[in-house]
């Protein structure tokens, strides 16, 4: 019901917007949505939608039009270590679905476990490991929660992206992402646990909206901003300031690669 009262609401406030893509916007990284040429939702004033407690979000809607695309921006999201939520965003994808988003684009601040590619650098997401064993598909009664995840994230947008970064000199890496529940950061042992596993960076979101968008029917591609370098592979104070303070470095890259690659969908 509440998929249907926030979509009654967005219509109502935004004359039928009709975005064709959704992004959704980590620590520190919200930046983007104030170029947008659109208008702006609180989530308090949405049914369903989470009421993200993080600092270094903004937890409003904005849709409008940017770099000629009609565009959606989450400027927060819910984490599952808020509320122990995993499928918190499930609503509010709901909504962009069915306002006619085809395709998602999530963003994150990762720790790196890679020297290739440190603090300040991109990392594209081409596969991931979820190491917190959690679903936003548990309790969904059909059987479309069997969601296929091996092309999770598309590999023609990631072409493009890696395409548009070369051409911008700036570095992009594509590696596997480990997503950690959190609140606490990750403990040492971990950290060469997961690179045992294969992953190269880990964060605390991401990966339970990309199970749901692609449960949506929609294309994803996800990039992670390194903020530091994983716990006992670096010298800096692993902290939720820290990870604040060192987004923009990066943030500053992924605007440049995001605004070329709607610059190209708008032919």
């Amino acid at each position: 019901m509440s998929t249907e009262q926030a979509l009654k609401i967005i219509r109502e406030k935004l004359c039928n917007p009709t975005p064709q893509i959704g992004f959704i916007l980590g620590s520190g990284l919200g930046h983007l949505a104030e170029l947008v040429d659109g208008a702006a939702i609180d989530y308090s004033d949405l049914p369903g939608f989470p009421h993200a407690g993080v600092s270094g979000h903004n937890p409003k809607l904005v849709i409008g039009r940017l770099e000629g695309v009609d565009v959606a921006i989450l400027g927060g999201r819910e984490h599952y270590y808020e509320n122990g939520r995993a499928d918190a965003m499930r609503i509010p994808l709901e909504v962009l679905c069915e306002l006619g988003v085809s395709t998602l684009f999530a963003t994150n601040a990762c720790g790196s476990f890679r020297p290739d590619i440190p603090p300040g650098n991109l990392m594209l997401i081409n596969d991931h490991i979820n190491y917190s064993g959690k679903s936003p598909l548990i309790g969904e009664p059909t059987d479309r929660r069997f969601v296929n995840l091996t092309d999770a994230y598309d590999a023609d947008i990631r072409s493009q992206l890696l395409a548009i970064a070369k051409t911008a000199d700036i570095p992009l890496i594509e590696g596997v992402y480990s997503w950690y529940s959190g609140p606490n950061f990750e403990t040492p042992a971990e950290i060469r646990m997961l690179k045992i596993l294969g992953a190269d960076a880990v964060g605390m979101s991401t990966v339970p909206e990309v199970i749901l968008g692609r449960f949506l029917g929609m294309k994803c591609a996800a990039v992670s901003v390194v903020t530091n370098m994983a716990a006992g592979l670096g010298n800096e104070h692993i902290s939720h300031e820290h990870t604040k303070s060192s987004a923009p470095v990066g943030a500053a890259k992924l605007e440049v690669i995001i605004r070329a690659f709607l610059a190209k969908m708008s032919g």
